[in-house]
């Protein structure tokens, strides 16, 4: 791989430092810039950005270690020019020691940093001769600073994890988040078996390998050695047979229970995923028993701005998703117009996103302990405003994207308790093999003397789960369901302002 590609790598780390730019915003942005590329050019690439970028803490780790200047203290394209080539140094084997430390070194020459080549090939050549005996902390003595290293997490986010899962499973979880992640393809509803095989023989065609999840039939598991390249490209996607979203979402969609007919709110809608697969289930086949009313389910897609319904509306358009309506709008306030109307509200907040790190890895630098703490005041302002558009009987899904126990379990006293919620068992609407997975990891749990009930009553425990990678084959997810208590309303029960 030459010089020009670990350029754009080095470019790619010095913007991420400087303008706090999203790095899988930022890498799509790149590849789709370099598309003619070849695609083992584009996996360097992607590989090197991506992985430094992962392991951040444990490079700095170790080059505080072999350096007399702090990490802190170098000159920004020094310090993202050796982070990389530590990277290559001891997770990329296919790239030869004395290629990295020359490649470094005529980098640093080349944009102005000629005086400190002796210093970039010291360091790298120092850890090349030790990289198989790295300096870890005492995992026993500081098991914190251990996880933090070894798995470049944040020390915070580490003793979080530690306090409400103990050693073991936190250890699970970090190597998880660690691995590489495939694409998670989720076919449209209205195909039959035989017409998702044909088209994933297509995909399989194009040398990507196709897994199916074991919890939903029409999702898969996408991916290929060296670069995927874009999904756009994938056979049936431009034509709506698929689209891309994790099978949790998808299970967030499936605890709802949707039926055809039901009148479905998604209040946090973007990009659209969600939304569109509740259309999917609400508008059904068209068949009828004789002499069966019609009932075309109908969704209403709201997110707080122009730039977030715009994705929306882009899928919808790929999906060929009729019955949909989209709107700005801010959900923590309250539509009047809709109280009492929806038969199945979506709940899936802002929220500090702990369970996607392996897909967007600077997650764990940008948020903080302050940012965390602030969000289920969000979170429960939301809940407030969205709960009355619930019909009596209707349902709602509480879900979340990461993994912490104040947005999560203790949302779900706030629905109960507070807001007077009924709480729903999920073993009504998701897969056996999931509800295995669950008391696998309450087990575990138990073992390490930790609580796995997180304080909730039994009926509260059976309406939710935490989804943990390690345990789950999905991303860090919360989901939890519940059923309206309120009794008698002036509504009557059709989305009049929707239909309008």
């Amino acid at each position: 791989m030459g010089e020009n590609n670990r350029e754009i790598v080095l470019d790619m780390l010095l913007t991420l430092e400087r303008d706090e730019a999203y790095s899988h915003r930022l890498m799509k942005a790149v590849l789709d810039k370099y598309d003619y590329m070849d695609g083992r050019d584009k996996a360097f690439l992607k590989r090197l950005a991506e992985g430094t970028l992962e392991r951040r803490l444990e490079l700095d780790y170790y080059l505080n270690h072999y350096s007399k200047i702090p990490v802190k203290k170098m000159r920004p394209l020094i310090r993202c020019l050796l982070r990389m080539s530590v990277y290559q140094l001891i997770y990329m084997d296919s790239v030869p020691d004395s290629a990295v430390c020359n490649e470094a070194c005529k980098l640093a020459s080349k944009r102005g940093f000629g005086s400190l080549k002796g210093f970039v090939n010291g360091i790298l050549r120092a850890i090349s001769r030790e990289k198989e005996n790295l300096p870890l902390p005492d995992r026993y003595k500081e098991p914190v600073s251990y996880f933090s290293v070894k798995y470049s997490m944040p020390e915070w986010l580490v003793k979080l994890w530690m306090d409400e899962y103990g050693s073991d499973i936190t250890s699970t979880l970090l190597g998880k988040l660690m691995e590489i992640h495939p694409v998670s393809l989720r076919f449209a509803l209205k195909l039959s078996q035989e017409e998702r095989a044909a088209i994933c023989a297509k995909m399989e065609e194009t040398g990507i390998k196709l897994r199916q999840s074991m919890y939903l039939p029409w999702v898969y598991l996408a991916t290929q050695p060296g670069h995927m390249g874009s999904v756009d490209t994938l056979p049936g996607f431009e034509e709506g047979m698929c689209t891309v979203q994790d099978v949790s979402s998808a299970l967030g969609v499936e605890a709802a229970g949707i039926r055809e007919g039901d009148f479905v709110i998604d209040v946090c809608a973007a990009p659209g995923g969600k939304s569109i697969l509740a259309r999917e289930h609400a508008v059904g086949d068209g068949q009828r028993l004789p002499g069966e009313k019609e009932r075309l389910g109908l969704v209403l897609a709201r997110d707080v701005s122009e730039e977030k319904t715009a994705l929306i509306e882009e899928n919808i358009r790929r999906m060929g998703a009729d019955h949909m309506k989209v709107e700005v709008f801010d959900a923590t306030g309250t539509d009047e117009a809709l109280v009492g109307t929806a038969d199945v509200v979506l709940l899936d907040v802002p929220c500090s996103g702990l369970g996607v790190m392996g897909k967007k890895r600077d997650i764990k630098y940008r948020i903080t302990r302050k940012d965390m703490d602030s969000l289920p005041k969000l979170q429960r302002q939301i809940a407030r405003a969205s709960a009355g558009y619930l019909k009596p009987g209707g349902i709602l899904v509480y879900s979340t994207c990461t993994i912490n126990s104040g947005e999560n379990q203790e949302m779900v006293r706030f629905l109960t308790r507070e807001l007077g919620l009924e709480p729903m068992p999920l073993s009504e609407t998701l897969p056996d093999i999931l509800m295995e997975q669950r008391k696998r990891l309450e087990a575990d749990l138990d073992k390490a003397g930790k609580d796995s009930g997180f304080g909730l009553t039994k009926e509260e425990r059976a309406a939710c789960i935490q989804l943990l990678p390690g345990y789950m084959e999905s991303d860090g997810f919360f989901i939890a369901r519940f059923r309206s208590r309120q009794q008698g309303t002036d509504a009557q029960g059709e989305p009049k302002a929707f239909l309008n």
